[in-house]
């Protein structure tokens, strides 16, 4: 009768901590579906692995209580996780894509998806700015006297930045690098840590194209939300006779505040931006490329088509 009881009970212990590790595993990014393709195929029988090992050395002590061996089980599987983002490559990705070719709409996704942030060098610089870190300081100084920010104090808060805990298992960097040069440097500093860019990722619209998407867009300042006069018009957008946007009626659909456009969302500042673009691109890509690492991708089709082109080209099942 003992016997019996005993094994009712492992057997329930056993079920509620696997299902509590798939909780666990599942929780680091939505979309498991998608992401299965991007894990590795050991990741998974050693995470389940460890966690039923300790089950079953825990369950034979007959004082431990359920919510004691379920605990244990979360310590394994956060011990061995750390052990895989510690031991295995880090997804270090560079997306990279002109002005308008979507990053902003599929960088999120790609974060969603595997887990990793998103980071803009412009966001990078203003908290370490803000938060008065070595190198922020040393930023803060350039600026104010009115400098560009060298590349060593950008790669200096890189460095900085990819060691929170959110990096653990890899990062996308948007902005960075945008000349050889830093490209170079950015390669110098991972193989302090033993670590490379694992993934190049670029987004291909023509030029043309991009005019129609650029020079069509407005934002609201405050919030940030786009609008597009052909693509995600406001409600309140009205035309003349003409077919020409009527500026004061661009505004926003939530607060009724006048919209804006960037001064260099304008065909001049685009061309010359786009000009910028290629010259600094090409060379990173060239630099790249005998690593076997680049995925070119058309973002010059569907939403859902360009994403699909992104998941097969992140994917390492070729």
């Amino acid at each position: 009768m003992f016997a019996l009881s005993a094994r009712v009970t492992n057997r329930r212990i056993l079920t509620t901590a696997t299902r509590r590790t798939a909780s666990f595993v599942s929780s680091s990014a939505k979309g498991t579906s998608d992401k299965r393709k991007f894990l590795s195929h050991a990741s998974l029988p050693v995470v389940f692995g460890a966690a039923a090992g300790l089950v079953y050395i825990s369950q034979k002590d007959n004082n431990v209580t359920f919510s004691e061996a379920a605990e244990s089980t979360e310590d394994a599987v956060k011990k061995v996780g750390n052990k895989f983002a510690t031991y295995w490559p880090r997804n270090i990705m560079i997306l990279f894509g002109p002005p308008g070719a979507g990053k902003g709409t599929h960088g999120p996704k790609i974060e969603e998806m595997l887990g990793i942030p998103q980071l803009s060098t412009g966001d990078m610089l203003r908290a370490a700015v803000s938060a008065q870190t070595e190198v922020g300081k040393k930023a803060q100084a350039v600026m104010k006297a009115g400098g560009l920010v060298s590349d060593d104090i950008v790669v200096g808060i890189i460095r900085d930045r990819i060691q929170e805990d959110d990096c653990k298992y890899g990062f996308i960097l948007d902005g960075f690098p945008r000349t050889l040069v830093q490209a170079q440097a950015l390669d110098k500093m991972l193989r302090e840590s033993g670590q490379r860019v694992t993934k190049v990722v670029k987004l291909n619209v023509p030029d043309s194209v991009l005019e129609e998407r650029i020079c069509g867009r407005w934002i609201h300042k405050k919030s940030g939300r786009s609008y597009h006069i052909k693509y995600a018009p406001p409600k309140s957008m009205s035309k003349t006779f003409t077919g020409s946007v009527k500026p004061e009626t661009m505004l926003d659909d939530l607060t009724g505040e006048p919209l804006i456009q960037r001064p260099d969302d304008t065909s001049e500042a685009l061309k010359n931006r786009l000009a910028s673009y290629h010259k600094e691109t090409v060379p990173i890509l060239d630099h790249y490329n005998p690593l076997g690492i680049n995925a070119e991708v058309n973002a010059n089709q569907k939403m859902q088509g360009v994403w699909e082109e992104i998941k097969e080209g992140l994917s390492n099942k070729k």
